[in-house]
């Protein structure tokens, strides 16, 4: 049977979904050191995670079982996706699920903070009568600059717009400007007329520290600060003493370069403590609704990967959507570095056992090549050994059962 491990509380569906495909699913509620997930993988084909577990180069090299990773989030930079994929181990996220959790989330902050209900509420809950306008304003006719223009960057600049909001944006891939939207040529642009700035980039290694010292030092006057995107990204330690300077009017931080691995442990940062500071522990994602659709669409993904062979949307194999063989028929996965000859090698092997090809699917993504085939019968044994051998092999995988015995 092929077993599943689900870490960080993924969504009781995704487990539903597994299970109903005849996987045997174990769940832990948090997320695991490199040892401790290195000696939970032992016979494991699937593992599940969200955004704490670090599935390193070690953890892959020492996890031979490992067929694919579904990350139940949108970021994949706690996943090796190059080790992963050199070590056959194709890797599947959710991009657009939680979108809308986070575009609400920080609209909810913008407004919260720009009406500084955050001391207002503070006052009341300690007894004080605070009645004041002093430094609210509407967000209507304020400007937004969002950081980052992808699934999430674009759906807050459409949200913000039907709020009244003027938005500009700036992205370094050359991005659509959606509704009214202006492309800013450059970040420093972008911190020169934003009323309002959010980060909403992703988590390559090279964005580590993009906004520091200078970056505050260019934003306008009482503007404020919103990071849902990566702890990493920012100069927290920075912003705190903008805030308490008052240049920064107020901030809204959901993510932190170091964060507890589960649920009640002990968190500490310099922002604690901090007036019209909202912090929040990572759940710009975390709303039923969003967890609902990451579990099941992740769980999915890793089911059709198994089970189908489909790669569609994973973030590091060639993408591949494939439907079922037919009835009778048996499917061989062969994942590849992509050099020439490969798809005639299959093929030669094949036809030197007598297997008829019904069917072939090729794909190639920069250094990889992906090529699922569908034959008439099962394989002999030496006929999987043979395709293993191949140089540029690095992973078969024949489904349904198609290896009939060596000899």
């Amino acid at each position: 049977m092929v077993k599943a491990l689900l870490l960080e509380n993924v969504h009781s569906l995704g487990r539903e979904t597994l299970e109903k495909a005849g996987v045997e699913v174990t769940t832990l509620k948090g997320a695991l050191d490199e040892d401790e997930l290195i000696a939970a993988l032992d016979g494991v084909e699937m593992l599940g995670i969200r955004s704490k577990t670090q599935v390193t180069a070690r953890v892959l090299d020492n996890a031979p079982s490992l067929t694919t990773i579904g990350a139940f989030c949108i970021g994949t930079n706690q996943i090796d996706l190059a080790h992963a994929a050199t070590n056959g181990v194709a890797v599947f996220n959710a991009p657009f699920s939680n979108t809308r959790s986070v575009v609400e989330l920080a609209i909810a902050e913008i407004i919260a903070l720009t009406r500084r209900l955050t001391e207002k509420d503070k006052a009341l809950h300690g007894g004080v009568w605070d009645k004041s306008a002093d430094g609210a304003h509407e967000v209507r006719g304020r400007t937004l600059g969002i950081v980052g223009y992808g699934n999430i960057g674009t759906q807050l600049s459409v949200v913000a717009e039907a709020l009244g909001l003027r938005v500009v944006f700036y992205d370094t891939a050359e991005k659509l400007a959606l509704g009214n939207a202006t492309r800013m040529s450059s970040l420093d642009d972008l911190l020169d007329v934003a009323d309002i700035v959010t980060l909403h980039v992703d988590g390559r290694a090279g964005n580590a520290g993009m906004f520091g010292a200078a970056q505050f030092e260019r934003m306008k006057p009482g503007a404020i600060f919103l990071n849902l995107s990566r702890g990493f990204l920012v100069d927290y330690a920075t912003l705190r003493e903008r805030i308490l300077a008052g240049t920064v009017a107020g901030a809204a931080v959901d993510v932190f370069p170091v964060e507890p691995k589960s649920a009640g442990e002990a968190f500490d940062s310099e922002l604690r403590d901090l007036p019209n500071v909202i912090l929040t522990p990572h759940v710009g994602g975390s709303t039923e609704e969003a967890q609902q659709d990451i579990g099941l669409f992740v769980s999915a993904k890793l089911r059709d990967y198994v089970t189908v062979g489909a790669t569609g949307l994973s973030v590091n194999v060639p993408p591949l959507i494939l439907d079922r063989p037919r009835e009778g028929a048996y499917r061989i996965a062969h994942l590849h570095r992509n050099v020439p000859g490969v798809l005639a090698g299959v093929n030669q092997t094949l036809s030197a056992v007598g297997v008829n090809v019904e069917s072939q699917v090729l794909g190639t993504s920069g250094e990889l090549g992906y090529v699922v085939t569908d034959i008439g019968g099962p394989l002999p044994g030496s006929a999987v050994q043979a395709l293993e051998d191949m140089d540029p092999t690095i992973r078969v995988r024949v489904l349904d059962q198609a290896v009939l015995p060596a000899g």
